[in-house]
């Protein structure tokens, strides 16, 4: 199940995201599968990654499966996470601590929208629309 819309986007990566990812060399790969994008907008695509792939590893058990879409006209980046778990990701709250549960909330002011849909065989995906700036 994929969230790209109805605009032409291309599949730039399909990714499975083990348990013991280096966020900081998917950010990194990122920016070679992205080298078109301008400074600002391949940051705010690599914070979105960050944020939803730290999400599957601090709240759920398994590993999961990352997507990027690309579109030119509108010039956007759909980035969907899909993992193993039901539990939908809370808002501005953290079982993890005081400090934490802020990352969704990076996510909502970094996007022009962002959504949840359980899948049919379990768990769920995560997805967010990274606009041009």
């Amino acid at each position: 199940m994929t969230f790209a819309g109805d605009q032409a986007q291309r599949l730039v990566v399909d990714l499975h995201v083990p348990r013991d990812v280096v966020l900081s060399g998917l950010r990194h790969e990122l920016g070679a599968l992205l080298p078109d994008l301008g400074e600002d907008h391949l940051y705010d695509v690599q914070l979105v990654v960050t944020e939803l792939v730290s999400n599957v590893l601090d709240h759920t058990t398994g590993s999961g499966t990352l997507r990027l879409f690309r579109a030119g006209d509108p010039c956007v980046v759909t980035v969907e996470v899909d993992d193993e778990s039901s539990t939908q990701p809370v808002y501005g709250h953290s079982r993890l601590g005081e400090n934490r549960g802020r990352g969704m909330v990076m996510v909502e002011s970094t996007t022009s929208k962002w959504g949840t849909s359980l899948r049919p065989g379990g768990g769920k995906t995560v997805f967010a629309v990274v606009p041009c700036p």
